[in-house]
């Protein structure tokens, strides 16, 4: 028999929340005021009120956008959160308008989207514009780049669900990258939320390429940062559901330390690990299981296939699975696990039969994971696994 490994709960500790938001507040639908000088094509340029930061008052730039529909009718939304290097992204509102989700993009780096990264304007009601630094916590937690974006999310949350023709009851969270980084967070603090989905981010990031900063930092100061603001001190509180999206070499959020996130996270959850995935913003909205999977909780569409337990006996990997059957199953497996980024992954089929998919290890496996893809060409994984 197969010792075998339920994904549906949590494998850490919930617990209390190291940093506490104010959620009352951010509840609120905050006040707007018009991005005089901004346009674009079937969305709204805005600015809302968000937290003091350093005392001072501060506003963040967002686009926002609702789909026609049926007088009487209301429309599932969707916050949408950036990474590092991002803005506020007017096609990313429009894609998902596209698809009959109202929806809101906006800048957490205290910017507006004019330019490139490193020469974006601020704006007279900027707030912190260190978004994803990694350096010692010197001040007050709530003045914080990562404090003000998890409250801003949460705000965003609340002025679509305030807007007409929305229905507040259907939203949905995702993040790229950095943004993945703090939609593990954000799902953890807003509840609201119905569902989440992380592209990219994980916890650990002191293992993985953010290392060598750690490493310069004074133990102290390193273990406060990972203990205030890592997803890993999160993610066993979230209970809403997931779909967890990676690159299988990604060059920032290694898979092995991913995987690690993944099991400790709470809630259902679902994981889609691509081959061939690029990192960055219209990479990471690019993949089709995003939408499907939303539209799976809001529009009553088809479910991926979703793993439900999980085991390796000897040299056999198996899988047991829910809705839907494969009709593609394989074993994406690599030799060397030394540089995660550059990992040559290999493919060999898997056996399924009934609602169990099985294949047997190579010898000289150091890492792999099982890739179930239904008959939209939707990808649903196990956890990658190491061997050496």
């Amino acid at each position: 028999m197969f010792a075998l490994l339920s994904m549906c709960c949590a494998a850490g500790d919930a617990g209390v929340l190291p940093v506490q938001w104010d959620m009352a507040r951010l509840s609120q639908p905050p006040a707007t005021y018009p991005a005089e000088g901004f346009a674009a094509e079937g969305v709204r340029a805005l600015f809302y009120d968000a937290l003091p930061f350093e005392n001072k008052p501060t506003r963040v730039f967002a686009w926002m956008g609702i789909p026609d529909h049926p007088e009487g009718e209301r429309v599932p939304g969707m916050v949408l959160v950036h990474g590092g290097g991002g803005t506020a992204y007017d096609e990313w509102v429009r894609i998902w308008n596209a698809r009959g989700y109202a929806a809101i993009a906006m800048d957490l780096d205290g910017t507006v989207p004019q330019g490139e990264h490193g020469s974006r304007p601020t704006h007279e009601f900027s707030g912190p514009t260190s978004f994803g630094g990694v350096t010692p916590m010197d001040g007050a937690k709530e003045d914080f780049w990562a404090y003000h974006a998890v409250a801003d999310i949460a705000l965003a949350h609340s002025l679509l669900a305030s807007q007409a023709g929305v229905d507040p009851g259907r939203i949905g969270l995702t993040g790229i990258s950095w943004g993945g980084f703090l939609t593990h967070i954000a799902a953890a603090v807003d509840t609201r939320f119905q569902f989440a989905i992380p592209v990219y981010g994980c916890g650990f990031i002191n293992e993985i390429s953010w290392k060598p900063v750690f490493d310069a930092m004074p133990p102290e100061k390193a273990g406060e940062w990972i203990r205030l603001w890592d997803p890993s001190q999160y993610v066993a509180a979230i209970t809403i559901p997931t779909l967890w999206v990676n690159a299988a070499s990604d060059p920032h959020y290694y898979l092995g330390v991913y995987g690690r996130t993944y099991l400790r996270a709470g809630g259902t959850k679902t994981l889609s690990v691509q081959p061939g995935l690029g990192h960055s913003h219209q990479d990471g909205w690019a993949p089709k299981e995003i939408y499907a999977y939303a539209d799976s909780k809001f529009k009553g569409g088809e479910p991926l296939i979703r793993i439900v337990a999980e085991a390796e006996e000897g040299d056999t990997a198996m899988a047991i699975f829910e809705n839907g059957t494969p009709v593609k199953a394989d074993l994406v497996w690599t030799r060397d696990i030394s540089d995660w980024s550059a990992c040559a992954w290999e493919l060999v089929p898997a056996t399924v039969q009934d609602n169990r998919v099985a294949v047997e290890l190579p010898g000289d496996c150091a890492a792999y994971f099982i890739n179930l893809t239904d008959s939209r060409g939707l990808i649903t994984s196990t956890v990658c696994r190491s061997r050496k």
